[in-house]
């Protein structure tokens, strides 16, 4: 996997040194956390309803929070939106130092955003087990602002803002040229303070409300890009264990929460993402003007979510998940029903067990040899090519869902066919068709502003579960572990 400094302090022994990245990355997002905290005291409240629940939930198992992965209570994501081109060089340079790298790209063109973007996050097993923190990051694309005179209004305005300080980029600078034996703990310090001030909010507007008011006619998103100092954080995300808990513990105490979760419905066997929300504040802002003429008003944009996180699907789960999902939407629009009864209806389709999923090649899984049976491998006759179906009935291998470590899937094909009821005709086809095809250019140019190849998140997937398999065939000494028929 890439990574764009030494990882010189994931120290087996002792503390981890400061510019260890999984240690920089844990204590940044500690620290965005206590920020947005501050900053939104309902998100506090969120994170504080969350704890109930999962307190809650695994009591009824047992078992406590001090029993929880340390990642899981650590986890967090969060999402931003950046204006320029060089922004978005400047993150990926920041967000690798905390061994975060671009996964997954999401062109927002298909539902009316004029954004693109990538989520930043861990790629190794390593990493992600000591705190998977991931940042859903998109940037503004001028080209798909309508107005020749609100791109140029943007443009100009964004070409005078300065996210990065001089001495956050020399503290980059430093960090890759691998000149690490030259950083202390304060410069580690620095490093967070100086990152923390582009997530932040400020309440004063870089521009008149004239100028606000312009630029939200022409998308509430390209207002919020435009006319702030800083790219502060939109929303940030604890992860529960159960979020039909959470979203009802929110509604009783007062929380302004969504009226559904997003993503698949309730099942035995998670899959994917599941989440929801409070809805998003409206904030007092001071806007820009003379030192007796600045004028008060209001912006939306922050808010508050909470995950649930089941497993990573395949990309033939993947491609059943878009069809069942563009079925269930094109059904409710068109009978009329309620939304979330069509989807649990249409997704008995999907199947709801393990090995039902493990079998129909659904759903990644990580593979490890049983403690007790690698010193005793002989005594299974164990040689050659064996099928992994019979390692994991004689107990020798056992297996477990990888965790999905990205964001809600959405494509082009199940917006179409979600916008006309679940029918496609010639004509969608030839306009899906175009639009996947200049979602790929799109993606093609962010890759080259962010100067690396932008992975797949399911060939990652595959990647981790391939891994595993292979981990299994040299500790049983075999030629090949098979998977599937």
């Amino acid at each position: 996997m890439p990574s764009a400094i030494p990882q010189n302090g994931s120290a087996l022994h002792g503390e981890p040194k400061p510019w260890d990245p999984d240690h920089l990355r844990t204590r940044f997002v500690q620290a965005l956390s206590e920020m947005y905290r501050t900053e939104v005291p309902l998100y506090g409240k969120l994170v504080d309803v969350v704890n109930q629940v999962d307190t809650t939930t695994l009591q009824s198992r047992g078992q406590s929070l001090n029993d929880l992965p340390s990642r899981f209570q650590l986890e967090r994501h969060g999402a931003i939106r950046l204006g320029t081109q060089q922004e978005m060089r400047m993150i990926s340079r920041l967000f690798a130092v905390m061994g975060m790298f671009p996964v997954g790209y999401y062109d927002l063109k298909m539902v009316g955003f004029p954004l693109h973007g990538t989520a930043f996050r861990p790629q190794t097993e390593e990493s992600l087990q000591k705190n998977p923190f991931r940042v859903f990051t998109t940037v503004l694309r001028p080209d798909l602002i309508s107005s020749p005179e609100v791109r140029k209004m943007a443009t100009s305005i964004l070409s005078t803002r300065q996210l990065f300080s001089s001495r956050l980029i020399e503290l980059i600078d430093q960090a890759e040229t691998s000149a690490l034996a030259n950083l202390t703990a304060e410069d580690a310090n620095n490093l967070i303070t100086k990152s923390l001030k582009i997530f932040k909010w400020h309440s004063r507007s870089s521009v008149p409300l004239e100028t606000y008011l312009t630029l939200k006619k022409e998308h509430p998103m390209v207002a919020d890009i435009v006319c702030f100092p800083s790219a502060h954080i939109n929303h940030l995300t604890p992860r529960t264990l159960d979020i039909d808990a959470v979203q009802a513990g929110m509604i009783s105490q007062g929380l302004p929460a969504k009226d559904h979760i997003e993503g698949p419905p309730k099942r035995k066997c998670e899959i994917l993402l599941r989440q929801t929300s409070f809805k998003a504040l409206e904030e007092r802002v001071t806007f820009a003007g003379d030192a007796d003429h600045a004028v008060d008003g209001t912006h939306t944009a922050r808010f508050g979510e909470v995950e649930q996180r089941g497993a990573a699907v395949t990309r033939k789960g993947r491609e059943l998940y878009d069809a069942l999902l563009a079925k269930a939407v094109g059904r409710s629009e068109k009978e009329d029903k309620d939304s979330d009864k069509v989807l649990k209806e249409v997704f008995a389709e999907y199947p709801d067990d393990w090995e039902v999923l493990r079998r129909e090649g659904l759903v990644y899984f990580r593979y490890r040899v049983a403690e007790d049976k690698v010193p005793v491998a002989g005594a299974h006759k164990l040689e050659g090519s064996v099928h992994m179906d019979r390692l994991l009935k004689e107990g020798v291998v056992t297996c477990e869902p990888i965790t999905y470590e990205d964001f809600l899937p959405f494509s082009a094909a199940g917006i179409f066919t979600s916008n006309l009821g679940g029918e496609k005709d010639g004509g969608t086809e030839r306009k899906l068709q175009k639009t996947e095809e200049e979602s790929k250019r799109s993606r093609v140019q962010l890759e080259g502003l962010l100067g690396r190849k932008i992975p797949s998140e399911i060939d990652l997937y595959n990647e981790l579960q391939t891994d595993s398999v292979k981990e299994c065939q040299a500790l049983l000494g075999l030629s090949e572990i098979v998977l599937g028929a």
